[in-house]
């Protein structure tokens, strides 16, 4: 499960732990989610300059939506879709510089809650950013698709949603979708250094500016999946 640590002003929040091999993938269970969200409270409730790193350790930054505990709940997929916007929708205005240092694969959900963050770190040797929706015959929902669309240049916006590519940490900086790409072991120091030149920044000011710059996403992902005539499952 997600777990906190600290370096200085800096608040690092893993996305899982490796040897927990309930969830190695760090995928969004409800359960999961509702932890991250705990997590977060716990960084906002701290007083001072600050900043935040999202990482995880292993193969996997996030597989994204937990896919087995979601076709074991289709009745709850309207739902679930929503608890995942929040996440997205807590970043995107999070009241202080979030960095996600991508030290894995970063796929589908997974892959958009890295570009939910301010600035991205990426592995430069190994390491996937991959929308694969497209071949999975998954649709995304108005709030995905606006948040893809908002943070990404369009045609990388385009060719990411429509055909599933997979790109490389090298790749992925030349498209806009990251910031650096470094190797293995810079990854979280980079993100780190980058968070920590901007912990004076905390506040609810730079919340207010990033809800303005992202205000059409934010409007998408807090329509209710239910509204949006978003359709799952018979695509």
């Amino acid at each position: 499960m997600p777990y906190l640590e600290r370096s200085g002003d800096v608040h690092i929040l893993f996305l899982g732990d490796e040897a927990g091999p309930e969830n190695n993938e760090n995928r969004f269970h409800p359960d999961w989610i509702d932890r991250v969200h705990v997590l977060l409270d716990e960084v906002e409730a701290t007083e001072g300059p600050a900043a935040l790193v999202t990482t995880a350790t292993g193969k996997f930054f996030t597989n994204g939506l937990d896919t087995d505990w979601l076709f074991a709940n289709l009745d709850k997929v309207t739902w679930y879709l929503d608890r995942v916007h929040t996440l997205y929708s807590r970043l995107l205005t999070f009241p202080m510089t979030t960095v996600a240092a991508v030290q894995g694969h970063a796929f589908g959900a997974g892959a958009m809650l890295a570009t939910a963050h301010d600035f991205r770190t990426v592995r430069v040797d190994r390491g996937f950013y991959c929308l694969p929706e497209v071949n999975l015959n998954m649709p995304f929902t108005a709030g995905m698709s606006a948040l893809v669309t908002s943070r990404l240049p369009m045609q990388t916006a385009i060719e990411a949603m429509t055909t599933g590519r997979r790109f490389g940490g090298a790749d992925a900086v030349t498209a806009g979708i990251a910031d650096v790409a470094v190797t293995e072991d810079e990854v979280l120091s980079s993100a780190v250094e980058r968070a920590s030149a901007l912990t004076s920044t905390r506040g609810k000011n730079l919340a207010g500016i990033k809800a303005g710059i992202h205000a059409d996403a934010l409007a998408a992902l807090n329509i209710p999946t239910g509204e949006s005539n978003f359709s799952f499952g018979n695509q």
